[in-house]
């Protein structure tokens, strides 16, 4: 199972969760757009679902750290750009600490 849920893949799935909700918005503003606003909204919660399964089993295999768990489930229901900065942000921590690890 911890080969199935990277962080790698965490952090495509939260962008394209954010993708499905920016789809939403855009389709939400411009008149004329029910269907897809329909098949986006149905995409951003089923994403949103799915986001927050994953986020609790990869605290548990501790593949990402609970306050990134936090943003992509609690806030992301509303906001998921906050999940996907959140792996951007934690990318960037990673690649430092990798950097500083002597012998690497």
């Amino acid at each position: 199972m911890s080969r199935l849920i990277t962080f790698e893949r965490l952090k495509w799935a939260s962008f394209a969760h954010s993708t499905a909700y920016l789809c939403l918005l855009v389709a939400w503003l411009v008149p004329g757009l029910a269907t897809a606003e329909l098949v986006f909204g149905w995409a951003h919660g089923v994403g949103w679902i799915a986001m927050c399964v994953l986020s609790i089993a990869a605290v548990h295999l501790r593949v990402i750290p609970l306050w990134l768990a936090v943003c992509v489930s609690v806030v992301g229901a509303v906001g998921p750009f906050v999940g996907s900065y959140g792996f951007v942000r934690e990318g960037r921590v990673r690649a430092r600490e990798d950097a500083a690890a002597p012998g690497r």
